[in-house]
Order: C-alpha cells, then structure tokens, then sequence
C-alpha cells in the first residue's frame, strides 16, 4: 500500500508540475506559438489549452470523483491527440515520445488512484 501511494503521489506531482509548465510557456513562449501553427492549430487553441491544462493540473488534486475524472479523461485525450499530431505532420521522434511518456505517467497516476482505499486521496462518490 505504502509503495502504491508514494507512485500515486509523485506521478500525480509530475503531471500537474508538467500541466502548470505547459500551460505557461503555452502563453509566454512565441516558438509554442509557431509550434501550434506547425501542427495546424489556430492560435485561440494554444489558449484554450493553456487555460485547460492549468485547471486539469489544480482539478486532478480535488476531493471530487467527477472533476478527478473528468481531469484525467481531458489530459488523456490532450496527450492523445499531440501524439497523433505530431505524426501526422512528420515530427521527429522526440515530439512523439514526449506526450507518449507524459500519458504512460498519466495513466500510472490513474490506475493508483483507483488501487487506493478512498480516505487516502478523498475519494467521493
């Protein structure tokens, strides 16, 4: 239980660190800017997916069932979609792989969610 709770907490540590980084270079960093373009995204979607992921970093930490899932579902799809993205424009490797090691730490963060007792994390159904 105990080695189960130490993953949850850093993988789950490691995905808002990452959200909240992402979120604000999203804003800040005109080569994000031009990366969105790259991919074939208008600009207002850099934005909505700063604000996004800024809230899904703050909502996965929540006492809530559905926010906690909802964050999850969200940050999946995210990483999900970057990765096919990134293929489907002929990106390197590296552009690939990032998102793919981000959603494997997601889903580690998640699946030890769930393999703990419901007072540990404030579980509510």
């Amino acid at each position: 239980m105990k080695a189960t709770k130490i993953t949850y907490y850093i993988t789950t540590g490691l995905i808002s660190i990452n959200m909240l980084f992402s979120s604000y270079a999203y804003l800040t960093n005109p080569q994000l800017k031009w990366a969105f373009e790259h991919l074939g995204f208008p600009d207002y979607f850099r934005i909505e997916l700063a604000i996004a992921k800024f809230l899904a970093a703050i909502a996965i930490w929540l006492p809530f069932r559905l926010v906690r899932e909802a964050s999850y579902i969200g940050l999946a799809i995210s990483f999900v979609s970057a990765i096919i993205a990134h293929i489907v424009v002929g990106d390197d490797a590296f552009h690939t792989i990032a998102p793919i090691v981000v959603l494997v730490i997601l889903v580690v963060s998640y699946v030890t969610y769930h393999k703990l007792p419901k007072t540990v994390v404030g579980k509510s159904e």
